[in-house]
């Protein structure tokens, strides 16, 4: 404050005092040394989702940066919320000072406002020692929101101790997203929530599957079961978690030596039955792909099914890892004893065969196809199918669609055929123009495969598994289809997730059609389904949460 007061008082004797006639030139230079004292305003904003269930999700951050007058004092903020959707839907809004590191995980409460109003003014009394101060805006909003609802926000002015200041960026950010932290680190005493698959029933019912990872965030082998969600009211709520996969104690080993993983559901568009699809792995195999005996609660062994000999040809569950299927015929409120499918349909001389995670499908035949993947006789991945055409009753798998390939899903085509999109292993590591998702089609379930005209071309990845997922509506009328896919939009690393629209079954997916939904980092993995004709569904590990979901409107795909 005493330089403060000595540059006015300068400014004043220039400007008045008659000793010291002045010049434009002086003028100028006065001014400047006011607009020096000054705090300017800055704003950033990150595109992430406003998560019900979640205490605090980042709406803004504010910096301000002073002249060369500081230390000051902070004694009003003033932010505008009045393009937000419905303002009823925010609990609390907080502002929170962190210092001179914008990177800060905590900082010190400036103030904090119950059930605000579309224009929030914070007081307080808060001295800022460094030229650059930041301070993060958090909300918490209602367990149940309308998930098509936004929250804009910006900060309109900050007064000090000697000025009001007005911020010149207001309204420059968009509005953010709502929806569900479905699953954290930590909810029910879980370590960690992974693998989404996202389908809706026939009657509606929304059916979210993921890994239940309970004593660590490591894939198999582990205390890994397959638990479920449902929501019947079109994803605003959702019931408790049920377990539809779990092998216990099995054979005499704990529940760490028997884990299940990378679950599929399918909902057989005919009659409403649901399977969910799962990998059991029993045991440890060593580096030299033998079974290891005397393992118990105490042992730390460990291996994985992609890795060194983790799973090995042959049929029994001390050789390889078995595909396991469990079935619901009450809209997946119970599930059945499962069934394995290992020696109906793995060829002995594969090391591996497994489901894709995610969802499968029903082919306008009646036919269920669930997305699978695998081993070769040499240990190679490789992507490929598994169809039933007796509602599930006998299933069969595909030759491989590509080699080096592995998670994939599936869609059926408006000429009939089956297109299979795989994330390829490649693309890890790899930022040049060959980056690509592999594309495969066929016409005969597998049998032959023909390269699609995109593969390796049309979507980038940084190696991870993704959504394909078709939708239909109708327009005017007339029956019509959009395929939707989902994925971290990048090849650098797992951010950006980001949903893509093409209106020429997988020929293009242009750009001004993309949503980008969470540019943070997480695991990256997503599931897409239609909730009903005007609404889309999505379920992936973000940035913010193990399991969020999102609801998005068919308008804003379809924008023109």
């Amino acid at each position: 404050m005493i330089i403060k007061i000595f540059l006015r008082i300068l400014v004043l004797l220039l400007l008045y005092t008659p000793a010291f006639a002045c010049s434009n030139e002086d003028v100028v230079f006065a001014d400047k040394l006011e607009e020096q004292g000054k705090v300017v305003i800055s704003t950033s904003q990150k595109q992430m989702p406003v998560l019900a269930l979640k205490a605090d999700n980042e709406l803004l951050q504010i910096k301000l940066q002073a002249g060369s007058i500081f230390p000051y004092s902070v004694k009003k903020v003033v932010i505008d919320l009045n393009r937000t959707t419905d303002i009823t839907d925010i609990e609390t809004i907080k502002l929170i000072y962190l210092g001179s590191d914008p990177s800060a995980r905590s900082g010190i409460l400036f103030a904090l406002i119950s059930s605000p109003s579309q224009s929030v003014i914070f007081s307080g009394n808060l001295e800022i020692k460094s030229k650059d101060a930041y301070f993060r805006l958090i909300v918490t909003v209602k367990n149940k929101t309308d998930l098509l609802h936004r929250i804009y926000a910006s900060c309109k002015s900050v007064e000090t101790d000697f000025e009001i200041i007005n911020n010149e960026e207001q309204n420059k950010h968009k509005g953010l997203r709502m929806g569900i932290a479905l699953r954290q680190h930590g909810d029910d005493q879980v370590n960690t929530y992974r693998i989404p698959g996202l389908t809706t029933s026939k009657i509606g019912t929304l059916l979210a599957i993921y890994d239940v990872r309970r004593e660590s965030s490591r894939d198999l082998q582990g205390n890994i079961d397959i638990g479920i969600s449902r929501s019947t009211d079109r994803g605003t709520s959702w019931e408790p978690i049920k377990i539809a996969l779990d092998r216990g104690e099995w054979g005499e080993l704990p529940q760490k030596f028997n884990g299940i993983s990378d679950a599929c559901i399918l909902v057989n568009e005919r009659n409403n039955d649901i399977f969910i699809a799962g990998l059991w792995m029993y045991g440890v195999l060593d580096k030299n792909g033998k079974w290891i005996e005397g393992l118990n609660e105490n042992s730390t062994n460990w291996e994985h099914q992609w890795k060194g000999k983790g799973s090995q040809p042959g049929l029994d569950v001390k050789q390889t890892c078995q595909f396991l299927v469990t079935k619901s015929i009450d809209d997946g409120r119970t599930w059945s004893e499962p069934i394995n499918l290992t020696q109906m349909c793995k060829k002995e001389e594969w090391w591996l065969w497994a489901p894709a995670p995610g969802h499968g499908i029903t082919l306008n035949d009646g036919t269920l196809v669930f997305p699978t993947q695998g081993r070769d006789e040499s240990g190679e991945s490789f992507s490929n199918i598994t169809w039933s055409k007796d509602g599930g009753t006998s299933w069969h798998t595909s030759n491989p669609a590509s080699k080096g390939t592995t998670e994939n899903m599936v869609v059926q085509l408006g000429d009939g055929s089956i297109m299979l999109n795989a994330r390829d292993g490649k693309n890890k590591g790899n930022i040049s123009s060959t980056n690509g998702r592999v594309i495969n089609t066929s016409i005969d379930f597998g049998e032959n495969w023909t390269v699609h005209s995109t593969s390796r071309g049309a979507l980038i990845e940084s190696g991870c598994m993704a959504s394909l997922h078709k939708h239909v509506y109708k327009e005017n009328g007339a029956k019509k289809s959009i395929l939707l896919f989902s994925n971290p939009s990048s090849k650098s690393g797992r951010n950006h997730m980001t949903i893509k629209v093409s209106f020429d079954d997988g020929a293009s997916w242009p750009e001004k059609n993309w949503i980008m939904l969470d540019e943070g980092s997480g695991r990256g993995y997503s599931c897409l389904t239609s909730i009903d004709e005007r609404a889309i569904g999505i379920l992936y590990e973000g940035s913010q949460a193990d399991m969020i979901f999102q609801k998005i409107a068919l308008n804003e795909l379809l924008k023109p």
